[in-house]
């Protein structure tokens, strides 16, 4: 049931989302997603996650949340993303107008050496998302949406899930700093401020 569509190059679509960003908070899941965000530029706004699989969603809901007059973007993988599906109910429910999912989607768990993912075998996770409740549910198929979707990653005004399809294979890798402290002290103080510290 693997799709016959072709899949696009997932450097390309993380650099087209993250283009112009402004102020944009990124939350990435672990492996390929948080290469890709630092290959588009490493900065104190971007949270790569090196663990934790399955909770990329939870923690972009909860940075919504908390920080409601800030744009939040989760981009994750298909495996990642099908280990934590009961997120997307919780973010339906919670309805957070500033929170958008971008789901980079190669059937396959990249990470751990190439195993087929559910969305491999008809799995379609924004039905799902549908399904759950959140309103504005995408796939996105070629390259000539990727503009549009960034832009309604800056405008929507209600919970966001996009599915993108990407090519299977591996790029180079670009790493964020390894350090799970330094990475959580950046981001807050980017976020909250100088004195953020002060708040730990």
């Amino acid at each position: 049931m693997a799709t016959d569509i072709p899949a696009l190059d997932r450097r390309d679509v993380v650099r087209g989302l993250l283009e112009d960003r402004g102020n944009l908070l990124v939350v990435a899941g672990l492996g390929a997603s948080a290469w890709d965000i630092t290959a588009a530029g490493d900065c104190a706004t971007n949270f790569p996650l090196w663990g934790g699989m399955g909770g990329a969603a939870m923690i972009g809901l909860g940075l919504a949340l908390a920080q409601p007059d800030r744009r939040v973007l989760v981009i994750t993988g298909d495996g990642e993303m099908l280990m934590g599906l009961g997120a997307l109910c919780t973010i339906a429910v919670q309805s957070p107008p500033n929170l958008a999912v971008v789901v980079l989607d190669n059937e396959h768990y990249s990470e751990t050496g190439g195993q087929e993912t559910a969305t491999r075998h008809g799995v379609d996770l924004v039905a799902i998302a549908r399904g759950a409740g959140i309103g504005d549910c995408r796939a996105v198929h070629g390259a000539q949406e990727i503009g549009p979707l960034r832009n309604a990653i800056h405008a929507t005004t209600a919970p966001l899930f996009a599915v993108v399809k990407i090519a299977t294979g591996n790029h180079p890798l670009v790493l964020p700093p390894r350090e799970g402290a330094f990475l959580t002290a950046r981001f807050r103080e980017a976020v909250l401020g100088p004195a953020a510290h002060h708040q730990l």
